[in-house]
């Protein structure tokens, strides 16, 4: 609520600068995602098998038929992902409407994409891939962030 002295430009005024941080933290995480999602991208596609290093439970994960789909490692759709809520967030960040909800679909369709990997390892696999906890983490605090960001004009 507005008191007599905080007219609502200011308000305004607030709220862009709280979206602006949202924003800036939505893309710094993005790149944490990113180089998470590459680093594994490339040591499969490298056939880097040491990857996990002594870790059974993450080469049961990473060397499972669910690691590639339609012979694409399943990191590299990751690394679209991250790069495209990157991308989504600078641009909403420099005050491109649209952007925001492409930013929001995008974090969605990742966050519906980690439960299904998630059931994966849990109930199928019955293996965790620290990396792959790691990602899911990281879709997480987007999810949160894109959920608690203020709301634009």
């Amino acid at each position: 609520m507005l008191d007599d002295t905080e007219t609502a430009a200011e308000v305004q005024d607030r709220f862009g600068r709280a979206r602006l941080i949202f924003l800036s933290i939505t893309a710094v995480i993005a790149l944490a995602g990113l180089a998470d999602a590459t680093y594994l991208t490339v040591s499969h596609l490298a056939g880097d098998n040491s990857v996990c290093g002594a870790s059974q439970s993450c080469s049961i994960v990473l060397g499972s038929k669910y690691a590639v789909i339609a012979g694409i490692p399943t990191a590299a759709f990751g690394i679209i992902a991250y790069f495209s809520v990157f991308s989504t967030a600078t641009l909403a960040a420099f005050g491109y409407s649209r952007a925001r909800t492409f930013l929001s679909w995008i974090v969605v369709a990742m966050f519906v994409a980690t439960l299904w990997f998630l059931y994966l390892q849990a109930f199928v696999l019955h293996a965790f891939c620290p990396f792959c906890l790691f990602s899911a983490a990281v879709t997480f605090c987007l999810a949160g962030l894109t959920l608690a960001m203020p709301p634009a004009n």
